[in-house]
């Protein structure tokens, strides 16, 4: 041990984990605890095992450390036990609310932890409760193991579990590998099994799509399905995880009326197939397009889930539909569209400025009624699959323009949307202020989490077929200042 440390007493040997052999020890100074005896193998620096988690919450602290002639030595506390002793004892699902405590509690430890250092190895044997909290442990290991090797070996066991297709692909393991081994182990508490069963979990963590989740809160199965994504910036991350889950159980009991029904969500996620695309592309053309293919599974969704509300709240609406869930419904006066998602062009902006965020894919909710006696003819709002509020991180956004100085001229549409280009570049660019501008925030969309834009499009909806729907009094209706990124 390290000269003025606790001195420490082996005693059995308890196990194996993360790289090393694990003991149990005692000290006057801290009492019973365990201590992994890691091997000095070559490649694999000191530096790498002792990560500082300094003021990160929910992760096992580090008592005591040193080394030996042939072993680095890490002291921790002993766990009452881990997430995979606590999974055998279930034998099959974890209860919806003990599995949203767990998950709490890891993402907690991400979030604190992210932009400091990435686990790499997460797994329920690597999860540990600990005074009353599920907590993460060898984050300091588990880089040690990446850099003694190698990413893709998979070495022990558990990894081949929990591995990103990132890392199947050989690739640097980001913070989003943890998002998705997170959606591994959430999908493996709600459902009693791994979402990939073997025996080639290669191909099916690069190729195949898991069984959807069933039985469970569709806000959640949503969010445990999105850390799954084959492309790592399609995925969460760790900060909105956490808050999406801190809304699970409240929006869960306010929504009261099955909208969001988990059978609706399973059937449409069924129709997705992005899963099956190969996750092994390089080029950013591949890139695009992978997330492209992520863009219109999640758009299906929320397609479907709009649709649903509308058609069981107005039965005699009559709908149309082209590719299956793009549709129209009418009713009476009104008719609402969504049109079917397009593929952005990597730089579709020309000369009046360039966005700081990057457009994937892009559709529109039109709005449309018969012309009222001042001409107007209803609303339409973008819908924009982009990274427009985290670098980095696509998701649908929602979002409207509108031209200042024509509101005497009275549009037959206000707000209105735009598709990414010249004329909308003015308005995210703040190129050309006296162009376009943005009359709606960026307003991010989550499945499981629409009851605003539900509400909000089904009373517009309601008012339109009764040819009561006003043209906006003042615009933008809500503060947009700070919602996108800029330069």
């Amino acid at each position: 041990m390290e000269p003025e440390r606790a001195i420490w007493t082996l005693g059995d040997r308890i196990g194996e984990g993360g790289m090393g052999s694990i003991y149990d020890v005692t000290s006057a100074e801290y009492g019973p605890a365990v201590a992994k005896l890691v091997p000095k193998v070559p490649g694999a620096e000191r530096e790498l095992l002792f990560a500082d988690l300094t003021g990160a919450r929910n992760v096992i602290p580090v008592l005591d450390r040193g080394e030996t002639g042939d072993y680095w030595v890490i002291v921790m506390p002993k766990a009452d036990k881990s997430l995979r002793e606590r999974l055998e004892e279930a034998g099959g699902p974890i209860a919806t609310g003990e599995a949203v405590g767990i998950l709490l509690d890891i993402a907690v430890a991400l979030t604190d932890l992210a932009g400091r250092v990435v686990h790499r190895d997460l797994k329920p044997e690597n999860i540990l409760l600990c005074d009353g909290r599920w907590c993460v442990a060898d984050f300091g290991i588990s880089r040690y193991a990446e850099a003694a090797t190698g990413s893709n070996t998979r070495k022990h066991a558990g990894s081949a579990f929990y591995a990103a297709p990132e890392q199947w692909r050989g690739e640097r393991a980001e913070a989003s590998a943890d998002v998705y081994a997170f959606g591994v182990i959430g999908y493996e508490l709600l459902a009693g099994a791994r979402p990939f069963t073997g025996p080639d979990y290669r191909d099916q963590h690069l190729n195949k799509n898991p069984e959807p989740l069933t039985g469970v809160p569709d806000s959640l199965g949503a969010l445990v399905e999105e850390c799954l994504y084959k492309a790592p910036a399609a995925r969460p991350s760790a900060a909105a995880v956490l808050s999406r889950l801190e809304r699970v159980t409240a929006a869960a009991a306010a929504r009261g009326v099955a909208r969001l029904q988990a059978a609706n969500r399973a059937n449409v996620i069924r129709q997705g197939e992005v899963g099956r695309q190969a996750s092994a592309l390089q080029s950013e053309a591949d890139r695009r397009q992978e997330l492209a293919a992520v863009a219109v599974q999640a758009l299906k969704r929320m397609a479907a889930t709009l649709k649903e509300v509308i058609t069981d709240s107005a039965p005699s609406a009559s709908v149309s539909t082209g590719i299956e869930p793009w549709w129209t419904i009418a009713l009476n006066r009104a008719e609402l569209r969504l049109a079917p998602p397009m593929v952005a062009v990597l730089d579709p902006w020309g000369a009046r400025g360039k966005p700081a965020f990057e457009v994937i894919a892009f559709s529109e909710l039109n709005l449309h009624m018969s012309e009222d006696r001042h001409g107007y003819e209803g609303r339409s709002h973008s819908l924009w699959y982009c990274d427009a509020q985290e670098a980095g991180r696509c998701q649908w956004f929602e979002t409207a323009f509108m031209i200042p100085g024509l509101r005497l001229a009275m549009t037959r549409q206000e707000p209105f949307a735009l598709k990414p280009g010249e004329d909308a570049a003015s308005a995210v660019a703040a190129a050309w202020p006296d162009r376009a501008q943005i009359a709606w925030p960026f307003t991010p969309l989550n499945v499981g989490e629409l009851d605003d834009f539900i509400s909000r499009w089904t009373e517009w909806f309601a008012d339109a077929s009764e040819g009561k729907l006003a043209r906006p009094g003042s615009l933008p209706e809500r503060p947009v200042k700070e919602s996108w990124r800029q330069h």
